[in-house]
């Protein structure tokens, strides 16, 4: 049946205005990638964590497509009562310190404890007797000034527009924080070894390899991202290297992806790039069910 010339002026319409959403997308500076299926587009955006502020990109072109989308997507926030403050503090010596009588060496090999007695010279903490989870916390963000100069995230430049502009958003699934708590005040030494042994090795590679992955995040090199050390240190850390908190967060995202794809219009989702890139990961996945993917390369 032909299309009466108002249906094909909304369709032109509809199909233009998904396209300038793509364009600006792809501007942004961060990698993009579209996913179609019927009338639905996903734009998948890969964020990573800490941007520093030395880095040039253009949240204007995201903000833009933010704009024009009919929903966003954010990635996790855990809900975080005060009754998990106070239990936080009340237990933060098993948080902070390693066991009673206990240090780094009884659970490191002697190589990797000689590779953290020589950072240990650099910082004011005793990263042989505190928790490995603060020593994780002071090789990750202290090391490499991660958590210093930051710049606008990913997030943070969708989210200004989508409060302006009042657009329909969500996270793609809440965690509740004393499941965190309960978590991460369970976990046994032994179970941080090889996240704190690839947190030595960003530690060692420092600022100027916090930086690297930053530039090869702005180029769309993602493989270079995803094999920089302090990527694999973050994604193998907890709670992404945790065996069920990796596979739930992974799962939700896999399952937000797929009721974006069932619903007509356009979803910007701010995702992880570990979870987009990484083997087996979102795109892969996506890859293998069939579906046509329009962005950067995310795999060697």
């Amino acid at each position: 049946m032909a299309l009466t010339p108002a249906v094909s002026v909304a369709q032109d319409v509809e199909v233009t205005e998904v396209d300038d959403v793509v364009v600006e997308a792809r501007r942004s500076g961060a990698p993009t990638w579209e996913v179609t299926r019927g009338g639905s587009t996903l734009l998948l955006v890969g964020a990573i964590q800490a941007l520093p502020k030395s880095l040039e990109w253009r949240p204007d072109a995201l903000e833009r497509a933010a704009e024009r989308s009919d929903r966003v997507l954010y990635s996790h926030a855990a809900n975080v009562s005060p009754a998990d403050i106070v239990r936080l503090i009340w237990r933060s010596g098993t948080l902070t310190r390693m066991p009673r009588g206990k240090t780094s060496a009884d659970y490191l090999s002697p190589e990797w404890t000689q590779r953290l007695t020589a950072l240990d010279a650099l910082t004011r903490d005793d990263l042989m007797r505190q928790s490995f989870l603060m020593t994780r916390s002071e090789l990750l963000l202290g090391f490499t000034r991660l958590n210093r100069g930051q710049g606008p995230s990913v997030e943070d430049a969708v989210r200004r527009t989508t409060r302006r502009g009042r657009t329909p958003s969500q996270r793609i699934a809440d965690v509740r924080g004393d499941e965190v708590i309960e978590d991460l005040l369970t976990m046994p030494p032994e179970s941080w070894v090889t996240c704190i042994e690839l947190s030595i090795v960003a530690a060692e590679a420092g600022e100027p390899g916090m930086l690297e992955r930053a530039a090869a995040w702005r180029r769309f090199d993602v493989p270079a991202v995803m094999e920089s050390p302090l990527e694999i240190a973050l994604t193998e850390c907890w709670p992404w290297g945790d065996p069920e908190w990796g596979a739930l967060l992974r799962s939700q995202w896999l399952a937000g992806a797929e009721g974006a794809l069932a619903q007509d219009g356009t979803t910007l989702a701010i995702v992880p790039l570990r979870v987009l890139a990484e083997p087996n990961g979102l795109l892969d996945t996506l890859e293998a069910r069939g579906f046509e993917i329009i962005g950067p390369v995310w795999k060697r």
